[in-house]
């Protein structure tokens, strides 16, 4: 039978439990289930018998989170579009740690994009030594494996991670006066002035998750990317009705970095993630999918926000 004091450790382990998870899954809805269900095993353990709960909360979450993994690399197969990432916003408990560059790069939309490309079992490595700082020998007990295994896996994962990050990006305040420079013309309706903005080899990516409208292939290349995003911001009728008002953009921060929030009223209908480095903006990663902005509205709505950069339509 649970005790009040089971339940108090839980709760204690709980908000590193979601950040594990999170990190892991790359969605705080399945998040949530994956930290619920192994609650429900914790119930149902004789936690008397457990000489260190936490060791045995991350073993049971990190295999009920290798799990989904791998049913979900099935499911994405069948994912209308790009699959990207559900954003958080800032200050969202489940964003975890941010006191080391490890941490905060761990959970930046970039890195969680990039963490796609890994296997599951490399995920798990990367994220509970990069994220979380657990020494090889404990992640080989969690996983099962060897601690040289582990170690193999780790530099392997972080190598797949850094190969995809090639380039170095620009600190915040330069961050934002690109991307304020960026949308103004793109709502000015100048294109050659996006172009500029842009890396040669840009790409803007949008999951609608099959329902919204988002192109299912990448735009690449600056030229074509300047083009998608002036077409975006491009007032219209239609593109009020369908998104029910006029659409409000506000500078933010989402994973840790600065983010662009297209807001209808106090509803959340997207979240552009923009990379930015000393060449131009080198990534627009657009998540408008519903389903992975519920918890983004709820959070907006409870931010203190001033007014927006700009009215798109």
């Amino acid at each position: 039978m649970t005790t009040v004091q089971d339940v108090d450790r839980f709760e204690a382990a709980r908000p590193r439990l979601e950040a594990i998870a999170y990190r892991l899954l790359g969605s705080a809805s399945e998040a949530e289930d994956a930290v619920q269900d192994t609650y429900l095993r914790w119930q149902t353990t004789d936690t008397g018998r457990i000489e260190v709960p936490e060791a045995w909360l991350t073993k049971v979450l990190t295999n009920l989170c290798l799990n989904q993994l791998t049913s979900a690399r099935v499911r994405r197969e069948t994912y209308v579009g790009a699959w990207l990432p559900e954003p958080l916003l800032a200050g969202d408990p489940m964003l975890g740690p941010a006191d080391t560059v490890e941490q905060r790069e761990s959970v930046s939309y970039a890195v969680l994009t990039l963490m796609e490309r890994l296997t599951p079992g490399e995920r798990a490595v990367y994220v509970l030594r990069e994220a979380f700082g657990y020494p090889h020998r404990e992640i080989a007990e969690i996983l099962e494996l060897s601690e040289s295994a582990v170690q193999q896996v780790y530099h392997r994962s972080k190598k797949h991670i850094a190969d995809g990050r090639t380039r170095t990006e620009v600190d915040e305040a330069a961050a934002r006066r690109v991307i304020e420079e960026f949308l103004l013309a793109a709502a000015g309706g100048r294109t050659e002035p996006l172009v500029e903005l842009l890396t040669s080899d840009a790409i803007s990516v949008g999951d609608g998750g099959g329902k919204v409208p988002a192109r299912a292939k990448a735009f690449e290349g600056a030229k074509a990317v300047a083009t998608f995003m002036r077409g975006l911001l491009k007032p219209g009728k239609a593109k009020t009705a369908y998104t029910g008002g006029s659409v409000e953009l506000h500078m933010t921060h989402a994973n840790g970095a600065t983010a662009v929030l297209a807001v209808v009223g106090e509803r959340v209908i997207g979240v552009m993630c923009v990379e930015v480095t000393p060449e131009g903006i080198a990534s627009f990663r657009n998540q408008v999918n519903p389903d992975k902005l519920e918890r983004a509205t709820r959070r907006w709505a409870a931010m203190e926000h001033g007014k927006p950069l700009l009215t798109a339509f």
